[in-house]
C-alpha cells in the first residue's frame, strides 16, 4: 500500500510538472504585438501582417498575434496617450507620433536610422467622378461657386492636415493661378474659398473617401494611395493630382512604454525593420503607397509618377511651427475655418 501511495503521489508531480513545461512552452510559442495604425493603409497591413508572422516564426519559432486597431491619426495617437496600449504606432504624420513622444511614451530617438521613421509617402490629390465633369484640374478649380468638397476633419485626421498644407503651400509658393506667390492674404483668401465649399468633414481619411463612393460630393481631398486603392476595387473615380503638392510622409515608432511593459521590445522592433524590405514595401507600393526603399522605388516609376512642384514639411519649417501657425488656436486655417461657419 504504501508503495502504490508513492507511486501514486510520483504520477501526480510528473502530471504536474508536465502541464506545468506544456503551459511555459505555449506561451513561448506565442507572442502578442498590438498595432496602433491610422486609417489608410489598413489594407496593405492586412498583407504584410501575414508576412511578418511566417517570417518571425521561420526565425525564432514563435507565432506572432497581432492586434489591429485603425482610427484617424490624430485620433489614434490621443487613444494611446490616453491608454490604449500600442506596441507600435502607424501614424499619418510625425506630429502625432511627436505627441506621444512629448507625453513620456516614447524614449527612444525614433527619428534615428536611414529613413528617419518615415515608412511611406504619398501625395495630396483630388478624386473626381467619372469623366471629371467639374473640370478640376488644380487647387485654382476647388473655389467655383457651388463646388461640393469632401475633406476630413485636420482636428482628429492627419490626412486633412496635409490636404490644408497642400492647399495652403501651393497658394503660397504661388501655383495657384491668379494668386501671387508669397502672399499669405492672398492665400488665406484661397484657402478660404476651398472651405466654403467643403459639405462634409470625416473623422478620418478612409471615411471621407467611403462617403464619396457612396456618391456624396463632387470631389473628395485625399491620398493619391486612397484613389489609387478604390480604383483597383472597382471604383470608377478618377484620380487628379495638382501640378503642385505636398510629399505625405507617414512615420512609424516603436512605444518604449508599451513593450517594456508587455515584454514584447524585440518583436516589435523586428515588425518596424520587416517593413522596410522588399517584401513589405512592395505590398505598401501595391496599395497605392509611395515607398522609401530605393529599389522597390525605382520599380514603381511609371506608377508614382513626378510631382512638377512637390514640396515638404520643411518648407512651412518642420510640424512645430505648422502646429503652431497653421493649426493651433490663432493660426491661419483655424482662423479661416472659424470666418468660414460664421459665413465671412
Amino acid at each position: 500500500m504504501k508503495r502504490n501511495r508513492i507511486f501514486l503521489l510520483l504520477l501526480l508531480v510528473f502530471a504536474l510538472l508536465s502541464a506545468c513545461s506544456n503551459a511555459t512552452t505555449s506561451e513561448a510559442d506565442e507572442v502578442k504585438l498590438i498595432l496602433g495604425a491610422y486609417t489608410t493603409p489598413r489594407e496593405a497591413y492586412g498583407e504584410i501582417i501575414p508576412l511578418f508572422q511566417e517570417y518571425w516564426q521561420s526565425q525564432t519559432g514563435q507565432w506572432v498575434v497581432i492586434e489591429e486597431s485603425y482610427l484617424g491619426s490624430g485620433a489614434q495617437s490621443r487613444a494611446v496617450i490616453d491608454g490604449f496600449e500600442a506596441d507600435i504606432v502607424a501614424l499619418s504624420l510625425e506630429a502625432d507620433v511627436t505627441r506621444i513622444q512629448e507625453a513620456g511614451l516614447i524614449t527612444h530617438d525614433w527619428k534615428e536610422g536611414e529613413y528617419h521613421g518615415i515608412v511611406t509617402t504619398s501625395v495630396v490629390s483630388f478624386a473626381v467622378r467619372p469623366g471629371n465633369p467639374k473640370n478640376i484640374q488644380d487647387w485654382g478649380d476647388l473655389t467655383q461657386p457651388g463646388l461640393e468638397i469632401l475633406t476630413p476633419n485636420p482636428s482628429t485626421s492627419g490626412g486633412a492636415m496635409w490636404n490644408i498644407l497642400g492647399l495652403y503651400g501651393a497658394a503660397l509658393r504661388g501655383q495657384v493661378e491668379g494668386v501671387p506667390g508669397n502672399d499669405q492674404d492672398a492665400a488665406e483668401e484661397v484657402l478660404k474659398a476651398v472651405l466654403r465649399n467643403v459639405t462634409v468633414m470625416d473623422k478620418g481619411a478612409r471615411d471621407s473617401i467611403l462617403n464619396f463612393e457612396k456618391g456624396i460630393g463632387d470631389l473628395a481631398i485625399t491620398y493619391e494611395n486612397e484613389v489609387l486603392v478604390g480604383r483597383q476595387s472597382g471604383q470608377n473615380y478618377e484620380l487628379v493630382i495638382p501640378k503642385s503638392t505636398i510629399l505625405i510622409e507617414n512615420p512609424i515608432a516603436v512605444v518604449d512604454a508599451n513593450v517594456d511593459k508587455h515584454g514584447t521590445r524585440e518583436v516589435a522592433e523586428a515588425f518596424v525593420a520587416f517593413l522596410y524590405t522588399d517584401a513589405a514595401q512592395e505590398v505598401f507600393a501595391n496599395h497605392g503607397l509611395r515607398v522609401v526603399n530605393p529599389s522597390v522605388a525605382a520599380l514603381t516609376t511609371e506608377q508614382y509618377p513626378p510631382v512638377p512642384d512637390l514640396f515638404t514639411i520643411a518648407d512651412f519649417g518642420g510640424w512645430d511651427p505648422v502646429m503652431t501657425d497653421i493649426f493651433g488656436p490663432e493660426g491661419v486655417y483655424s482662423q479661416a475655418i472659424l470666418q468660414v461657419q460664421r459665413g465671412e
